[in-house]
């Protein structure tokens, strides 16, 4: 599954870290989720949209081989 995690925080000014302490998990969980090592729940996806004020499917995309 490919992300456009680091994107998505680059456009809002914001570490790895913050981002984790937005969505209650930590850094070491964004770090994994955005290369791909770690497939997160919905509730998490869910709660990434709600800070980038976007939708998962912007965020998440499913690759073929998924």
């Amino acid at each position: 599954m490919k992300n456009s995690i680091k994107v998505e925080r680059a456009k809002l000014n914001i570490t790895q870290a913050e981002l984790a302490e937005r969505i209650a998990v930590s850094r070491q969980t964004i770090n994994a989720i955005e290369s791909g090592k770690y497939v997160p729940s919905t509730v998490l996806a869910l709660k990434m949209a709600a800070v980038f004020k976007t939708s998962v499917n912007d965020i998440f995309e499913l690759e073929s081989t998924d």
